[in-house]
């Protein structure tokens, strides 16, 4: 598959096997889980076997400026030019950090991703979104820089741990939310078929919407304002990011329905969908009442105008809403007080 994002043409490899790389001139990214999976990549492939590896910390607590550094500096050291690629192997926080180092190496190198958790593979190695964590806020920093190549090597799946997979889930179950086809999920296996609708459903966003300037790829984020404020409370790492989405996808479906836009029957199957697959769903939740939860809601990268945005789901796909004096007090009550639906 080839999608178009702005200026920039990404191909994603959808396959079960160990990706091909085919470039000479290159450097690995990894985490300490990642890197026998990197070095299996490595070794594959005559063109690559040679390319060094840079290692970080593992964790989104490791998400920093910190690493940034290591790789722009293993690039320099490894003689990498512009035209040279770096390749992070990894989920999310390695799709993240390797993209961003990417973007501002020499102005800017290729980028190839290798997705290894379904997180990365449904969201976010696809449509360009980089950044890192700072002062406490999840992806303060960040640019808009899409990988040419993203492989989705699915037999990485096979060893993926419970609470990593069911992280990813809830990104798919997300979009489909949003594509209106909450009721065809199940509890099944993944397919090549499933991780290919989600991620064709978000490119198709992305590459109307590319810089979330026309408030469409912005609805990407059902769930987030709650789901990444509930990290930040949590501390960052402490709470995986479809764990803390899961909850925000709730509290989204409570707030949609106070402001009378997500429908009752509707809020009541995607609860249902939302506890079927095990995710904390609590209501109101005692994080969602500190400082730093309040803070983070504030501060989200999505608001205009200093207001703050959610998207809520409404009769058929999502919506957003910036909040006025009387939202707010809505909210207010909901965090407070909890919903039942």
């Amino acid at each position: 598959m080839t999608f178009r994002f702005g200026e920039y043409k990404t191909r994603v490899h959808i396959s079960n096997g160990l990706p091909k790389i085919g470039s000479p001139n290159s450097l690995f990214v990894a985490d300490e889980n990642t890197l026998p999976f990197a070095e299996k990549i490595r070794f594959s492939d005559s063109n690559t076997d040679n390319a060094p590896i840079c290692v970080l910390k593992s964790g989104e607590e490791n998400k920093n400026w910190e690493a940034i550094e290591r790789i722009l500096s293993a690039a320099k050291n490894a003689g990498l030019s512009r035209d040279s690629v770096i390749i992070g192997v990894g989920g999310g926080v390695i799709g993240d950090l390797t993209a961003f180092a990417a973007s501002i190496y020499m102005r800017g190198c290729k980028l190839t991703l290798v997705s290894t958790t379904l997180l990365a593979m449904v969201d976010a190695s696809v449509g360009g979104k980089t950044g890192f964590d700072l002062i406490g806020i999840k992806n303060l920093i960040g640019s808009f820089y899409p990988a040419q190549d993203v492989y989705i090597p699915l037999s990485a799946l096979e060893t993926l741990p419970e609470k990593e997979y069911k992280s990813g889930m809830a990104e798919l179950i997300k979009t489909a939310i949003l594509s209106g086809c909450e009721n065809e999920l199940s509890a099944k296996a993944i397919s090549t078929q499933d991780v290919a609708k989600a991620i064709q459903y978000k490119a198709g966003i992305v590459s109307r919407d590319f810089k979330e300037t026309k408030n469409m790829r912005v609805l990407l984020n059902l769930g987030h304002t709650f789901g990444h404020a509930f990290e930040t409370a949590a501390g960052l790492g402490n709470v995986t990011h479809g764990e803390a989405v899961a909850w925000g996808i709730y509290q989204a479906c409570g707030f949609g329905t106070a402001l009378g836009i997500t429908p009752v029957k509707r809020a009541q199957k995607i609860k249902n969908i939302l506890s079927d697959f095990g995710y904390d769903i609590s209501s109101p939740h005692p994080l969602a009442k500190t400082p730093a939860f309040l803070s983070a809601i504030k501060n989200d990268k999505k608001k205009r105008n200093n207001l703050p945005a959610f998207i809520v789901p409404n009769k058929t796909s999502a919506q957003i809403v910036y909040l006025n004096e009387m939202q707010t007090q809505m909210l207010d009550n909901i965090l407070n007080e909890g919903f039942t639906l």
